[in-house]
């Protein structure tokens, strides 16, 4: 079988496989993206990120979002940022609207290699993020340990955002999973801890639905900054620190997310499709 090239991106320490499905016209199935995530047998990554030809004609690409255990995501910040990175260096255009599960996203390559991406409005409303039942999403009746009443969010993807004194003393490894499939969480969901450090700085650790513990979330990172806001804890603008490193979040008035920060091209290479058959997550 016909080699398939990819490059392996990061946010901050958030891993991508990326393949260009525009040129290699490989059949990527939900047991292939856990063979090739897999850090043992495989590449090795947080998420699979697949570039097809867009279907809105608006757009320069279309990006699809594969977890770690197959599932399929509709947002990804810090792969967004990796791809934009792309898109630019191949257009020469340093804007770009990227089509995904979550709807067009605005990019633009900043002249110091940063990106920026226009993530979209926050959803607030209980049906849009969505939870199981009619509920206030800035004061959820959700706790399991010393965590307890997030804030809930649709950043593209559905957040829960708890509170804390440290967010480094928490057991997420072992509280993330329960919350992510609790019954309030239809299409699951990825579970943050937020320290609010000053009114310009958070601290947030993340749990991502279908992938675990990363070292940056994007989306996590805009989901904590609208939580602390509507909470009255920050204002609309904060440097949020994860694993990885900081992310520069804005709300703005009209409602949309503006997350800012790098994108790092690690290395680029390619395998056999049939290598990773045998291998399992």
């Amino acid at each position: 079988m016909a080699q398939i090239r990819f490059r392996k991106m990061h946010g901050l320490g958030n891993d991508f496989v990326v393949l260009d499905r525009r040129r290699d016209a490989v059949t990527i199935d939900a047991a292939t993206a856990r063979n090739i995530a897999d850090r043992r047998t495989g590449i090795g990554c947080d998420q699979l990120i697949l570039i097809e030809p867009p279907r809105d004609p608006s757009a320069q690409v279309r990006m699809r979002i594969l977890n770690a255990d197959g599932s399929e995501a509709e947002a990804c910040g810090n792969a967004t940022r990796c791809i934009a990175s792309l898109v630019a260096e191949e257009t020469g255009d340093n804007r770009a609207r990227i089509e995904t599960l979550a709807g067009l996203l605005e990019t633009e390559l900043l002249p110091d290699r940063n990106v920026a991406v226009d993530m979209g409005p926050a959803r607030t409303g209980w049906r849009d993020i969505p939870l199981a039942r009619e509920i206030h999403t800035g004061r959820v009746d959700l706790a399991l340990g010393p965590l307890r009443e997030p804030v809930c969010t649709n950043i593209g993807n559905p957040h829960a955002t708890f509170f804390v004194p440290d967010a480094a003393a928490i057991d997420l490894a072992s509280l993330g999973p329960p919350l992510e499939h609790d019954p309030l969480f239809p299409e699951r969901a990825n579970i943050g801890v937020a320290t609010v450090l000053d009114r310009g700085k958070i601290r947030l650790r993340v749990w991502e639905r279908g992938a675990g513990i990363t070292r940056a979330c994007g989306t996590g990172a805009c989901a904590a900054l609208v939580a602390a806001h509507r909470r009255g804890l920050t204002g609309r603008e904060a440097t949020v620190a994860l694993d990885g490193g900081t992310l520069d979040i804005r709300w703005r008035e009209d409602g949309h997310v503006i997350m800012t920060g790098p994108a790092s091209l690690a290395f680029e290479g390619s395998f056999d499709p049939a290598s990773l058959a045998g291998s399992s997550r």
